[in-house]
């Protein structure tokens, strides 16, 4: 992926997860995944970081700013920010006798604050917007980007906007977390003083990060969303059919930052520094988007007219046998989806057919008719998805949700070796039955991103369909 010029392209950097470049991972006595490496709960300035011989950096799991590739190398923007940080940080130290090394903890965006204020960590490396609330509870570094504006992005297929009150009534999709979120509610308290129907917001996932929901609206699967301006441009790079309004401005421009504890004087003083000669604009940061936005992958439009046709006339079929195997039946339209495009007619290069990609053999097997037909395929598809469930996760402590996401990853990589790296999730202090930011972290650094990919890719689409459904009940009513 490229940004549009430098300085944007840093801008991401400041947006995407990161962590402990490979120099640090010997540091974390090789395991880089584990949450239980030094997290006892310490508050502090900088002063005692020194004492402790390490700065804990919360950063949000994700496939920019920090995330594992296969064999363990921890990459990503942040990852390699913080090795700079820590290499600035120890060329300042008087004692040259003593190291500060530079942990990276990842953690749910949600928990970013939360975990910092109980002493879990001693700085955020996050997209965090400065915003009145937060600066309650934390101080900001020196800004990473300032005065941007937060936009409105549309899909290729969305309704045009002239003005912000055509959004009037108009389903917006952010992660509640956000600050975003807030400035759509400011935008609907001013719409609604005018008589003007509020913007319905659909709340995603709490996973999902900016670039997820840019990725869903680049495929049409949401419409529309926002996003601050330069990560809006810098997608808009590598999502083509994104439109962004750089006219309507949500927010009228706010700074971007790292977070810390409150108290912290001596911290601020080697942290802004660094921040003034990392920010959007730097060389450094020009440099690393250009070696990290290479690796993108983005999902197809599953919600395009076509696509939703093929979805209403198989949806019988999902959902009858959805409901006959206990299984969501969107859940398995998006594999379906993932698998095939919903298409009978495709067929892989090792004779997998239809819809759900079957192999004749194990059509055989599950005895549910001829697999070229639609109907049969599909039924041979959620039963192999419900075998999947019972043989190995029916007695294991999950949601519903999380057993057919590991089901699906044990379908793409095969079941003992998720078994293997739920084992090891667990041996890391990480939760052996949860996938997202949990066993899918051992999964990118033992077998690539390939399954962490697909069931990614699945989850998207059951959060599209899901939403197409929720539009389709609002019409009704």
């Amino acid at each position: 992926m490229s940004f549009r010029v430098l300085a944007a392209l840093l801008g991401a950097l400041l947006l995407m997860p990161a962590g402990p470049a490979p120099a640090q991972q010997a540091k974390a006595k090789g395991d880089p995944l584990s949450l239980a490496y030094n997290v006892k709960p310490w508050t502090g300035d900088l002063d005692g970081m020194i004492k402790r011989r390490q700065v804990r950096v919360l950063v949000p799991y994700n496939r920019t700013l920090y995330f594992l590739d296969k064999g363990g190398a921890q990459r990503g923007i942040i990852a390699d920010m913080m090795t700079a940080f820590e290499n600035d940080l120890n060329a300042q130290l008087k004692n040259r006798n003593i190291r500060v090394h530079v942990v990276l903890l990842p953690t749910s965006r949600e928990r970013l604050i939360p975990d910092l204020l109980a002493g879990k960590g001693d700085l955020i490396a996050a997209n965090l917007t400065v915003t009145p609330e937060r600066a309650k509870s934390v101080d900001f570094s020196a800004p990473l980007a300032s005065g941007v504006p937060e936009v409105v992005v549309a899909s290729p297929g969305a309704p045009e906007l002239k003005s912000l009150d055509d959004l009037s009534g108009q389903e917006v999709f952010l992660n509640p977390v956000s600050s975003y979120y807030g400035s759509v509610k400011k935008l609907n308290e001013d719409l609604q003083a005018r008589g003007l129907k509020p913007v319905i917001i659909r709340d995603a996932p709490g996973n999902f990060e900016t670039d997820d929901i840019l990725e869903m609206a680049n495929a049409d699967l949401v419409k529309y969303t926002v996003a601050d301006r330069y990560l809006a441009n810098f997608w808009k790079q590598i999502f083509l059919e994104l439109r962004v309004y750089e006219n309507l401005q949500i927010d009228t421009g706010s700074d971007i930052a790292f977070a810390f504890r409150k108290d912290s004087p001596k911290f601020a003083a080697v942290l802004n520094p660094f921040m003034e000669k990392h920010r959007v604009g730097t060389s450094f940061g020009n440099q690393q988007l250009t070696k990290y936005l290479k690796s993108v992958k983005w999902v197809k439009a599953a919600a395009d007219p076509g696509e939703i046709d093929k979805f209403h006339r198989l949806s019988e079929f999902f959902h009858r046998y959805g409901d006959q195997y206990g299984i969501d039946w969107l859940l398995m339209v998006a594999q379906g989806y993932q698998e095939s495009r919903l298409d009978q007619q495709a067929k892989s290069s090792v004779g997998a057919i239809g819809v759900m990609q079957i192999m004749p053999a194990t059509g055989k097997d599950l005895k549910v008719g001829d697999i070229r037909v639609e109907e049969a395929n599909i039924h041979a598809g959620v039963k192999y998805i419900r075998f999947m469930i019972d043989q190995y996760y029916a007695r294991e402590s999950m949601t519903d949700l999380n057993k057919g996401l590991f089901a699906f990853a044990a379908y793409n990589a095969g079941p003992a070796r998720i078994g293997q790296l739920r084992k090891e999730a667990a041996s890391k202090g990480l939760d052996p039955n949860v996938w997202f930011d949990n066993v899918e972290r051992v999964a990118a650094q033992r077998i690539g991103r390939e399954t962490v990919q697909y069931v990614s890719n699945i989850y998207k689409y059951y959060i599209a369909y899901s939403l197409i459904r929720a539009q389709g009940a609002q019409a009704a009513n």
